[in-house]
């Protein structure tokens, strides 16, 4: 994604936030969070349910104060005039009143909005073969996730927070509204972080990844270069003893299939040649973090802040 005319945070930063956490009572819904997600990217963030994907999204809308740390939007502050005027949220369920039609839906949108683009969120969901005089009660789930995508648009957010927006959608209904927010975006230059469960669709939405687990971030950057450092190795077993050579690497996953072990490792030299070697997909590299209770976590150049100890590979 390319970032179009619109203005950025500092050194072209759409979101940065340090030390960020959240905490219910003595339970951690978020913690220690520290990243950089750089302006103009499509963001995926992933993790298990109670992972902390819905508070960091509802942080960054300034819906919800943060308990340690802080989270700025384009250079201002998580909450504050500036950050709300610039930034657009769509929580899962899309509160949308049933009763009006889609044109009143989209009035309300332009009375709320003082920066809204009617002709933007009306070609939005005509594209969709949506009639401005349904009513949001009789949409489909695609209509109305559009609908409400149109909202977020036409506001004419620099940054736009997607919580689970497809999830409720059929295949082909999600490939036709993630072709048209896609389009949006590369036009506008707008930078989206976007939670999802569907791992296996991330390599075609997304060129940058957050990975959250138990409250912590366990990986975070752009896509090709959280893959350039991983490794998916297999040899066979020796009985029950692992090969030699695993011991120079940080090792994320191992699994046996019959005779052989497979292992995702971050190397940390030469791999040995009694050992297969070959770049994992996108999907199994996500999939091995996500299986793990305490994955070695990774914070790849494009996402760090300057500063901070992060994990940072070499």
């Amino acid at each position: 994604m390319t970032t179009g005319t619109m203005t950025t945070g500092a050194d072209g930063v759409a979101l940065e936030v340090r030390r960020l956490g959240r905490r219910y009572g003595r339970k951690w819904a978020l913690r220690d969070a520290t990243f950089r997600l750089p302006a103009g990217r499509v963001c995926g963030l992933v993790g298990p349910n109670g992972a902390g994907k819905t508070t960091l999204l509802e942080i960054a809308a300034g819906l919800r104060s943060a308990s340690t740390g802080r989270a700025e939007i384009l250079g201002h502050p998580a909450g504050s005039a500036e950050a709300r005027a610039r930034t657009a949220f769509l929580p899962q369920e899309k509160p949308l009143f049933r009763r009006f039609t889609v044109a009143e839906t989209l009035r309300l949108g332009r009375e709320l909005n003082p920066g809204w683009d009617q002709r933007l969120a009306e070609d939005f969901v005509r594209a969709g073969g949506v009639s401005p005089t349904q009513r949001v009660g009789g949409l489909s789930g695609g209509q109305r996730t559009r609908l409400a995508l149109a909202l977020a648009l036409g506001k004419r957010p620099e940054l736009v927070l997607l919580d689970e927006p497809l999830a409720d959608l059929d295949p082909l209904a999600r490939r036709e509204t993630v072709a048209a927010l896609l389009g949006e975006v590369a036009e506008r230059g707008i930078t989206v972080l976007l939670s999802s469960h569907l791992v296996a669709e991330l390599d075609t939405l997304c060129d940058h990844l957050l990975l959250l687990s138990r409250g912590g971030l366990r990986l975070a950057g752009d896509i090709d270069e959280i893959i350039s450092v991983h490794r998916m190795l297999s040899a066979p077993l020796g009985g029950d003893t692992v090969p030699a050579g695993l011991t120079p690497h940080t090792v994320v996953e191992t699994d046996r299939h019959g005779d052989r072990i497979t292992a995702l490792v971050r190397p940390g030299g030469p791999v040995d040649p009694g050992w297969q070697s070959w770049s994992p997909t996108l999907e199994e590299l996500v999939l091995a973090y996500l299986r793990q209770a305490d994955p070695p976590p990774l914070i790849s150049p494009s996402a760090h802040v300057p500063g901070l100890a992060q994990e940072v590979p070499a």
